[in-house]
């Protein structure tokens, strides 16, 4: 009985789907059991997620706990800037979903970061956009007033 729980625990804890109950050898298990969509399907998922949201990121970890230093990177950038309200979806709690990703956008790293449903590019685009100016005017167009301009303003 003890196998049972500890089998249903572990398909709770990996995030499955489904936990279904199967017969072997006259026993009863839990078994994972994923609800696969199709590569179309996950495409077409994906243009929502990320016109869902004005900011979109997919990223290794959470904001609260990015998993990877470029991940931490574009959570920092973004904190400077005062953008708070922000959907990040983790990629380490889906393969599929981190593939999928990376096939939507033809980009093969993460994290990554998208405006009003279109692909910014990486941390580095992020870093540059933010070194060089450009991430203040791009959250401009986005309704969100950068937070870098009111500590430009007080420095004066």
């Amino acid at each position: 009985m003890n196998n049972l729980f500890r089998s249903a625990a572990r398909c709770l804890r990996s995030g499955s789907a489904v936990c279904v109950p199967r017969q072997t050898d006259g026993r009863s298990q839990w078994a994972s059991v994923r609800l696969l969509c199709s590569a179309a399907d996950l495409q077409k998922n994906l243009g929502e997620m990320v016109k869902k949201d004005k900011v979109v990121v997919f990223m290794k970890g959470t904001p609260a706990q990015p998993m990877c230093g470029f991940s931490n990177a574009v959570v920092q950038i973004l904190r400077m800037h005062g953008v708070d309200n922000y959907a990040a979806y983790n990629v380490l709690e889906d393969q599929d979903l981190r593939q999928g990703v990376k096939d939507f956008s033809n980009w093969p790293t993460i994290p990554q970061v998208y405006f009003n449903g279109e692909f910014v590019g990486g941390c580095d685009i992020l870093l540059q956009m933010h070194q060089n100016g450009d991430l203040v005017e791009e959250l401009k167009k986005l309704g969100i007033r950068s937070a870098v301009l009111d500590a430009e303003k007080e420095s004066k």
